[in-house]
């Protein structure tokens, strides 16, 4: 009860929120809807037979509140607040290690070089049991998480278990800064290349001391590689456009319900160098800021943009201070590149609640724009790249075996068993490698269940309870489908090979060591060289 005060003005406030979408001057209504619920949460928490937990159900209507608006409107806490400042500033209190909660097990998925948990000689695959002689078991992971962090210079101490054997660490936590540039170098004697993965704080000034670096090392052609980038911070995309275009020029504007909130944005600065031969490398999950990077230049016929078609992510999203600490960051605006294209895809307005379906602006009638130079692109979609890089499509047991932990699991027996490895830009997967991986998988394959597998398994267990004996024919049955799963594998072979090498090569070199393998054997990297190296070409792409 001594919370329920806090709670309902809480609830209150995201209410009110949630129905101002729908009753946008109707303060009657307003105030009529707001009143209907405090009355009946308190009528709930005074009669109802059992205690009722005023977070749990605070959680659920907020929950409820934003479900059917897009899913980047999200409400934090006060903990989220904290959490979410630190994934836009790119920097943490921590040991330098990305972990992951599953099934009650804490296990380490990657290193960061030189911070305390590489230097402390924790390793990728790493099990922890204890945090300061607390053993994680059947505890929940916000309270597991929780135990890991703590300030700077303060101590940690660790139990884990490798390779079924239990060693012990004490690490010093300190403040972890993820670099947006894990990478860059050159090429060749006259190409530059940079990786680019977040659109954080201090982004631009990091591809800024790349392009000089480069630069001073010979550069006189770039490519700027912002694959698997989600985006992040406008005003950094903004700034590392200046970089290539001129002064005073308009890189995006975004409109919102609120002219206050409507703004245009421009270069303010003289660029680094505005005749530079630039391509951009962008696929399926380059999103928001790096679709206005690669937008702008493409508007301005200032860079090739090659790969896949972008995320396609064209809403902005502004935090709001609520009470008690908390925050709700929701949707105030589109973003529109220089032409006046929305390189929005999914039409969150126009949701089917009923089977939650949401729609593509792309599969609609698309609007038709012009570059500076008179080329034609268009809006819904993302940015499509003016030189198309396909991929093969992948298979529905190929995209289970990707998002399971199958590989990672792999390469954790892969690097017990090998020392050392080649450096990253000579290493090369051998094809007896993905022999041996399938046999791992075949032994594996619950762990990467087909649609089709967990429907045959809801179908045996309601079988049972109806009292058919139908086991025999299920167990065939499954065995067909998994016999025809791994063979589907072998279609997507060569992008699973490369999930192989890139994942053996960040165990032994970090983040750093696949951008330069990258750098030698990617195979958008390689058109991206080609096209810079063919100025006519270069030119008539642009022309």
């Amino acid at each position: 009860m001594k919370n329920i005060k806090k709670i309902v003005v809480s609830i209150v406030l995201l209410t009110a929120i949630s129905i101002s979408f729908s009753y946008k001057s109707d303060f009657f209504e307003i105030a009529k809807q707001i009143e209907i619920y405090t009355t009946l949460f308190k009528e709930l928490n005074l009669y109802y037979i059992d205690e009722i937990n005023p977070a749990e159900v605070m959680d659920r209507a907020i929950k409820n509140t934003l479900k059917d608006l897009d899913p980047y409107t999200r409400f934090y806490d006060e903990q989220g607040v904290e959490n979410a400042r630190i994934a836009a500033e790119g920097e943490y209190g921590g040991i330098g290690a990305s972990i992951s909660f599953n099934n009650g097990n804490l296990i380490i998925k990657e290193i960061y070089k030189d911070y305390p948990a590489h230097l402390a000689g924790l390793i990728v695959g790493d099990e922890i049991v204890k945090i300061d002689n607390i053993s994680l078991k059947n505890l929940e992971e916000e309270y597991v998480r929780s135990l890991m962090k703590g300030l700077p210079s303060s101590t940690l101490n660790i139990e884990l278990r490798r390779q079924n054997e239990l060693k012990k660490f004490t690490l010093i936590r300190e403040t972890v800064e993820l670099n947006p540039v894990p990478f860059y170098g050159m090429v060749d004697d006259e190409v530059g290349y940079i990786a680019f993965i977040k659109f954080s704080r201090k982004a631009s000034q990091e591809v800024k001391n790349a392009i000089l670096d480069l630069k001073a090392q010979g550069m006189k052609k770039l490519i700027i590689d912002v694959r698997h980038n989600p985006g992040g911070l406008l005003g950094e995309a903004v700034n590392i456009v200046n970089f290539f275009i001129p002064k005073n020029k308009v890189i995006v504007t975004t409109r919102a319900k609120l002219d206050k909130w409507s703004n245009t944005y421009k270069t303010k600065n003289q660029p680094i160098d505005a005749d530079i031969p630039l391509t951009i490398i962008v696929d399926n999950r380059s999103a928001s800021a790096s679709e206005i990077l690669a937008g702008a230049l493409q508007d301005y016929d200032r860079a090739v943009i090659i790969g896949q078609r972008s995320f396609g992510k064209g809403l902005v999203q502004r935090s709001r201070k609520l009470s008690y600490g908390t925050q709700l960051k929701l949707t105030i605006s589109k973003y529109y590149t220089p032409s006046g294209r929305c390189i929005q895809e999914l039409d969150y307005t126009n949701r089917d609640l009923e089977t939650g379906e949401i729609p593509k602006f792309s599969d609609g009638k698309v609007n038709e724009f012009k570059t500076s130079n008179g080329r034609v692109v268009f809006d819904g979609g993302g940015v499509t790249p003016d030189l198309l890089v396909k991929k093969q499509k992948k298979t529905q047991a190929t995209k289970k075996l990707l998002n399971s932990d199958v590989i990672f699991d792999y390469v954790t027996q892969f690097y017990f068993k090998n020392q050392t490895i080649e450096s990253p830009e000579k290493y090369t997967l051998p094809l007896k490698e993905y022999n041996n991986f399938k046999k791992y998988a075949k032994a594996h394959t619950d762990d990467f269940k087909l649609d089709t597998e967990l429907a045959m398994d809801k179908s045996l267990e309601t079988s049972i309870k109806e009292e058919l004996k139908l086991e025999r024919n299920y167990a065939q049955i499954l065995e067909l489908i998994k016999v025809e799963k791994l063979a589907l594998l072998d279609i997507n072979k060569k992008q699973i090979l490369t999930e192989l090498e890139n994942k053996i090569i960040n165990r032994y070199y970090f983040k750093e060591g696949e951008y330069q393998h990258k750098m030698n054997f990617d195979e958008e990297i390689k058109k991206a060289v080609e096209i810079l190296k063919n100025d006519n070409q270069y030119s008539e792409i642009l022309n």
